[in-house]
């Protein structure tokens, strides 16, 4: 096979020569496909999509979200000032996390978001006293932890007993009623997420039979229920796994909340609608042959995208260009000071030559997220393309930014 990788309408090496390398490239058509691909499994009136920033959190890629109706799901002060900087409506913002500080909760009183997603009494003890402070009244969904087992990776399951987040069921009933004798809290319901990656539709249909369970003895205690939030979690297929329907997920909530119509459903995708979006653009710098492998040093590493490393993660990789001849299992790695830096291994390529650019996919969530200055190394820039346009959403960091905030 040869032929050029296109991102859309533009030759992937056409972007590195033009931006340079390491590239993250977001394609907004593929970020829309998969949001109205979720949209359309959820037929329920009055479902709303919010957007998980922590998996790519650029605004470019949050406008283009915020652009077709989506709502936003943040977990730090830093995540909701990026929301209302992508031009998200307050309204349509639900703020999760297990360390909200009292900073952070006054930001999202302030501007009026939609719900606080509390995750503990003390935390409750707190928002409440920042409510009473600022004379704003707090919508509040406790948190359930279902304990529902997940089959994930365990650095990223949420919903079991051993897990950090939510309350039990007796303890969220318990809360739910103490918010009531609260003139600044207000009592929306339940929020539920209990992982990422998740590739069976089982786990879901479990939580959303705990998450009922507990509405009904919510409402039998006299509580009024208008939210809903099931969370995310729903897999992308990095290697050829199959990923749930989007259609059949919709009809598990649909019928198991039928007894809550004129409750809103809310869903908090990250993953799901950005990694597919996304390519890390990178060259090739060096090839090196040892008596055991063979290498091809690239300049991307680690600190630029780190699920490899971290996670052992498969992202599927191609060059840029591809001229046909045998392929070799090559490591791909970076030139970070430790083994554990590289971004593949063991992957048959064609022979590449100093310079050829190499196409990590899948690389739209958790990467530029989760990326770092290790080493002292300028973080990668970032390119938003549309059809055959493509623009700048974040520069390239320099040496000086590197710097910067520091004091001798």
């Amino acid at each position: 096979m040869t032929g050029a990788l296109r991102i859309e309408g533009v030759a992937a090496e056409a972007l590195a020569r033009r931006f340079g390398t390491p590239l993250f490239v977001y394609s907004q058509a593929a970020i829309l496909a998969r949001l109205r691909r979720l949209r359309g499994g959820f037929s329920r009136p009055g479902t709303m999509v919010c957007y998980a920033l922590k998996a790519n959190p650029n605004r470019a890629v949050c406008g283009v979200l915020r652009q077709a109706g989506a709502g936003a799901e943040v977990v730090s002060g830093g995540e909701l000032a990026r929301a209302l900087a992508a031009g998200f409506a307050p309204g349509k913002v639900v703020f999760t996390g297990v360390g909200k500080t009292g900073e952070e909760m006054a930001l999202g009183l302030r501007q009026g978001i939609l719900s606080f997603n509390v995750e503990s009494g003390e935390e409750l003890e707190a928002l409440e006293r920042t409510a009473r402070r600022l004379r704003r009244r707090a919508r509040i969904c406790l948190r359930l932890n279902p304990d529902v087992r997940a089959r994930t990776h365990p650095h990223v399951t949420t919903g079991r007993a051993e897990n950090k987040f939510g309350v039990e069921e007796s303890e969220a009933l318990a809360l739910a009623k103490k918010s009531r004798r609260s003139r600044w809290l207000d009592f929306q319901g339940l929020h539920c997420h209990i992982g990422s990656q998740i590739y069976e539709l089982a786990p879901f249909q479990r939580a959303a039979a705990a998450v009922a369970r507990a509405l009904r003895k919510l409402e039998a205690a006299g509580l009024r229920i208008s939210l809903i939030d099931m969370g995310g979690g729903i897999g992308v297929s990095y290697a050829g796994e199959k990923e749930i329907d989007p259609d059949e997920l919709g009809k598990t909530m649909s019928r198991t909340f039928s007894p809550w119509p004129a409750a809103r459903l809310l869903v908090e995708p990250g993953r799901y609608l950005s990694a597919d979006c996304g390519t890390l653009l990178t060259a090739v710098l060096y090839r090196k042959r040892t008596s055991k492998r063979r290498f091809v040093i690239v300049d991307a590493a680690m600190n630029d995208f780190a699920r490899p490393a971290l996670y052992g993660a498969f992202h599927p990789i191609l060059p840029a260009r591809f001229r046909g001849g045998p392929c070799r299992r090559t490591d791909v790695v970076g030139p970070i000071c430790e083994s554990g830096d590289f971004l593949a291994r063991q992957r048959p390529l064609q022979r590449l030559e100093q310079g050829d650019i190499l196409a990590l996919r899948m690389a739209g969530a958790y990467g530029f997220a989760m990326s770092s200055q290790y080493n002292s190394r300028p973080r990668a820039a970032e390119v938003l393309v549309e059809g055959r346009k493509a623009r700048l959403v974040r520069r390239r960091e320099t040496l000086s930014d590197i710097v910067r905030l520091e004091m001798p």
